[in-house]
Formats: structure tokens, sequence, C-alpha cells
């Protein structure tokens, strides 16, 4: 069978497989036969699964708490891997990403603005939409700082990336010993710039979805273009791709994606790096593939990942962002290592 139809034969099963896992296993294990019954009785008619057996803690368990974050946690994986995805290909590099090029601390900054500020307390649709602009402004900074004539080298990339990273980094750490004294609003900040995803409910799936689903279509809908650029800014525009409109709608999808995953999960480092990378040592670089494998393979290594984080130090939680950075900071360093000849 063809790695490609063998890939996504295997990938949603995995997926669902990881699900289940994520929502059966916690501080309470539950039995896969419990969850089964108690998810398909909210999707098929009441008459046709019976859980009045199942106690009402278990149920709240199943599908107040544990459902939504594993969604959650699907839903920021496939955005930062597709997001991933899109900057290796636009920057023609496997070093992009959204964490390493600044636009996760450009969504950080603004969601830590309308923390700070106090939007958030009144609707949480502030975070994404500050979380979206921030990642934007952040991630075309970059792009024009890096980028001469069409090509961005990956050591301007790279420095680029790092001194808008430590800049945003200060003026997050302004923003916080501005709201010191009031507790509550700092230690909320601090706890979610370290990534996570407790806590998340129903409502933080309704504020994922929306941004999510449009930086995916358009992440699909763009995918030829992006195979096109991979052979030339010249070669593009033979073949009739209008390359700066291009650039700008594949860059503004990214941010749009990132900023949606950083608002309901904090900042979750390095998935849109290792990810994207290893989906096209495996079924190659063509983007209309790559672009849905990733999405794959990035819902089911956050699901596990945070898996981990809640269960690995029980009682307690690790954070997620630092498991994840454990994973990817290594990563970095070997691509790093292996591609110093281009420096």
């Amino acid at each position: 069978m063809h790695p490609i139809k063998l890939y996504f034969l295997l990938l949603p099963v995995l997926l669902i497989l990881s699900a289940l896992l994520g929502i059966a296993i916690g501080s309470t294990d539950i039995p896969y036969s419990i969850v089964l019954r108690v998810l398909a009785s909210k999707v098929l008619p009441t008459d046709w699964v019976m859980i009045q057996d199942i106690s009402a803690s278990q149920q709240v368990i199943i599908w107040l708490i544990r459902t939504p974050r594993v969604l959650i946690a699907a839903l920021v994986g496939a955005a930062l891997a597709i997001a991933g995805a899109q900057m290796q290909g636009l920057f023609q590099n496997p070093l992009a990403s959204p964490d390493i090029v600044g636009t996760s601390s450009g969504g950080a900054f603004g969601a830590v603005i309308a923390l700070s500020m106090g939007l958030a307390s009144y609707s949480l649709f502030y975070l994404p939409v500050f979380a979206f602009f921030g990642a934007f402004l952040a991630l075309f900074t970059v792009y024009a700082l890096a980028t001469r004539r069409g090509n961005t080298p990956v050591a301007t990339l790279l420095l680029a990336g790092v001194a808008l990273n430590a800049l945003i980094g200060a003026m997050i750490s302004y923003v916080i010993t501005l709201v010191w004294l009031e507790y509550d609003i700092a230690r909320e900040i601090i706890f979610w710039l370290m990534g996570g995803l407790d806590s998340r409910t129903w409502i933080h799936v309704g504020i994922a979805l929306p941004g999510i689903l449009i930086g995916t279509l358009i992440a699909l809908l763009y995918t030829r273009e992006l195979d096109i650029l991979l052979m030339g800014q010249e070669t593009a525009y033979s073949l009739g791709v209008e390359v700066e409109p291009v650039k700008r709608i594949i860059l503004t999808s990214s941010a749009l994606l990132t900023g949606t995953a950083v608002a309901v999960s904090g900042i979750v480092g390095f998935v849109g790096l290792i990810i994207p990378h290893i989906v096209r040592l495996l079924i190659g670089p063509k983007h209309r593939y790559l672009v849905p494998a990733s999405a794959l393979m990035g819902a089911t290594f956050l699901i596990l990942a945070d898996l981990l984080a809640r269960t690995l130090h029980r009682p307690e939680e690790i954070r997620l962002g630092i498991l994840t950075a454990v994973f990817g900071a290594p990563f970095f360093l070997y691509l790093l290592l292996r591609d110093q000849r281009h420096f």
C-alpha cells in the first residue's frame, strides 16, 4: 500500500483511540465502555442508548470536563501543525514555526492585553480577537524584517524571530508588573502563558472552532500555491500565481490559526515545528497531503501530550507548554545542527 494511503488510513484511527484514552484516563479512570455509552447518548436519539446505570459524576466527568478538553487539545494541535506546515513551505525552511518566528508570542501578548484590561472577564471572545491581531502583527513584522527580494534566509529569519520574541517577552513582563497587585489577574496570566488545557469547557470549544475552521479551510485552498512557491517566485509568476497576495493570505491564515490556538491554550511550543517536519519525512512535501496529514498528527500528538501532562505526576498537573518544550527543544537543536552548513 502507498505510504500516503496507509498514513491517512492509520492516523484517523490513532486520533480516535487517543481521544478515547484522553477521556477515559485521568485522576479517576473510567472504563471505555462507559465512555462510549455516554458519548453515544449525546449524539444518538436518547432512547437508543441507556445510561441510567451510569453515575451522574461519571457523566459530568466524561461530557463536561474531559471531552471539551480533548477536543480543545485536538483543535490546538491541528491548528499549530497546519500553521507550521504553511510557514515552513512559505519560508522554504524546516526551522520556521509559530513559536520560533514570534507568532505565538505575538498572539500571547494580544491575549495578555485582553486579560490585563479585564476584557476577558466580560467575554472570552475578546481573547481570540486580540490574540489574532497580536499574532498577525508579529508574523508580518518578522516576514518584513527577514525577507529581501522574495528570499527569506534561515539565519535572518531566526534572528528576527529571536529578537521579536525577546521584545514581546519584555512587553508581557511589563504588563504583568502593572497588574501585579491584582493577584488573581497576574496569576491567571502567568499560568496561561505556561500553556495548559485545564478548566477548558464547551465555551472554549465554541471560541476555538470558528477561527481554526476558517484558517484550515484557507490553508487547504492554497496548497497548490504553496507547492508552486517552493519552486521559486519566478516560476510561480510564470505559472500565473499572484505571489504577494498569496503570501499575505497564507500569512493571515497562519496568524489566525496560531492566534486562535494561543487564545484557548496559552503558549504551547514546538508543535508547529515538530509535526510538519515528521509528516514531510513520511509522506513527502506536497501540501495537499501535508496540510491535512499534519492536522491529524498534530491533533493526536497534543491529545497524548496533554494526557501525559495530567497523569505523569498525579495528583499535580504538569503545564502542557513545559512538556511540549521538553520534546521540541532537542528536536529544534537537531535541525539547527543539521542545517548549520546553510549559515
